[in-house]
């Protein structure tokens, strides 16, 4: 059951022109648009509806003719439509076609979703270059949830919106389990992505399992029965589709940076534990998988802010060969370098900064910082310490000032 809960999201496209909306499946591309358009003449088409699909693959002109029919037939008493809405416009990729042409030759705008741009760029599709806007919406952030949000719930469940809606763990399993069949059915095995879905299957799990650290293609490989190229497609392939994201290897050669394999990060903390199969395993505070799955919520938070706010900040890791690592780096070219350390204890002291010390002088003007689920705020050495929230917060001071973040402080410091 899907729910029409309004959540204030981040995203905020511009309603001068037409648009495209990628994101995962449920993350909410539809509700959003309803909510955005509420108060505009609207058309709305949805791919998804079987008959509808049909119709459009026989004949893409039909979408033309539906939406002039409806122009000349609105009653002189209402509004003159603007908006025509497609959902999952990657399901027909010929329709694409058909709507450069009516936003060439006509003053309607239209507002596309689609789960996966993959089918649309691989297959040549008109992409809309320079006539629509392009976007991505995410599972919920931080500052999404109205001050609702719970921690633990978001590393064991994930941020998908339906999980809000779900407040018993075998309902949640079971929406977690049902969401990974369908994208294997639906966005994979049914968009022809992959020839043989076996192999990624396994892969699937797979890259679950090693979520956060860095990708070894040939052991992967071994793993799969697939050789490395394959392997490295699999991982384009979650890319995208936005159901994952790599962090580089930091370094300021571009070919060293080249030569060091990324880390891949899936899109959702729920979804990787059912890509894994570890749904009935509880999340322990103080475990390892604890400590993973924080880490995993904060980087998935920033790389998301990063993309809402569009702040441009290169993101990357670094580990030396003696296997000391800064878990984020964070740079732009008008901003001080930021050297995050992230670790899931409730108290901090001199150990948790001690690799951000050692790093400090290899970056002369940077802000180290510590991110934790300590309450307080502290300064250790050269290194800040900041409650998680707190340190989302100020990453991003320019677009959530309009967030309420209940503190007892006046309010974190910029580190940026």
């Amino acid at each position: 059951m899907t729910h029409e809960h309004q959540f204030d999201r981040i995203l905020n496209p511009n309603l001068s022109r037409s648009f495209v909306i990628f994101g995962p499946r449920g993350a909410g591309k539809s509700t959003f648009l309803k909510t955005l358009l509420k108060e505009k003449s609207t058309l709305a088409y949805d791919l998804l509806d079987p008959n509808l699909d049909d119709e459009f693959q026989r004949n893409p002109n039909a979408l033309t003719q539906r939406i002039m029919a409806a122009v000349a037939n609105t009653p002189l008493n209402q509004s003159a439509i603007e908006w025509i809405v497609i959902d999952e416009i990657q399901k027909n990729p010929k329709l694409l076609d058909i709507v450069q042409h009516l936003i060439d030759t006509t003053s309607l705008k239209f507002a596309l979703t689609g789960s996966s741009a993959r089918k649309l760029k691989h297959g040549s599709a008109n992409l809309l270059a320079g006539r629509a806007l392009r976007y991505s919406l995410f599972p919920l952030t931080l500052f999404e949830y109205d001050g609702r949000f719970d921690l633990d719930v978001a590393l064991a469940w994930g941020t998908l919106p339906e999980i809000y809606h779900l407040n018993d763990d075998e309902l949640r399993s079971d929406y977690l389990r049902t969401y990974a069949l369908t994208y294997l059915k639906e966005e994979i095995w049914a968009e022809h992505i992959v020839r043989n879905l076996d192999p990624f299957r396994k892969f699937l799990e797979i890259a679950a399992q090693s979520n956060g650290e860095i990708i070894n293609y040939s052991n992967i490989g071994r793993d799969v029965r697939a050789d490395t190229k394959t392997v490295q497609s699999y991982f384009d392939i979650l890319d995208d589709t936005l159901l994952g994201f790599y962090l580089e290897a930091y370094d300021h050669s571009v070919r060293k940076q080249q030569r060091q394999n990324p880390k891949f990060y899936l899109f959702d903390m729920g979804v990787k534990r059912a890509l894994e199969r570890q749904l009935t395993q509880t999340i322990l505070s103080g475990s390892y998988g604890y400590g993973k799955a924080f880490e995993h919520f904060i980087i998935a938070e920033i790389y998301r802010l990063n993309e809402y706010l569009k702040m441009d900040f290169k993101l990357s890791y670094l580990r030396t060969k003696d296997q000391a690592e800064i878990d984020l780096i964070i740079e732009h070219p008008n901003r001080t370098v930021v050297l995050v350390e992230i670790k899931s204890t409730e108290q901090v002291d001199e150990r948790d900064a001690k690799t951000l010390q050692r790093f400090l002088p290899d970056f002369p003007g940077a802000v180290a910082l510590l991110i934790s689920r300590d309450m307080v705020s502290r300064q250790i050495g050269d290194v800040k310490a900041l409650p998680w929230q707190d340190a989302l917060f100020a990453l991003f001071p320019e677009g959530l000032k309009r967030y309420i973040v209940k503190t007892d402080s006046d309010g974190p410091p910029a580190v940026t």
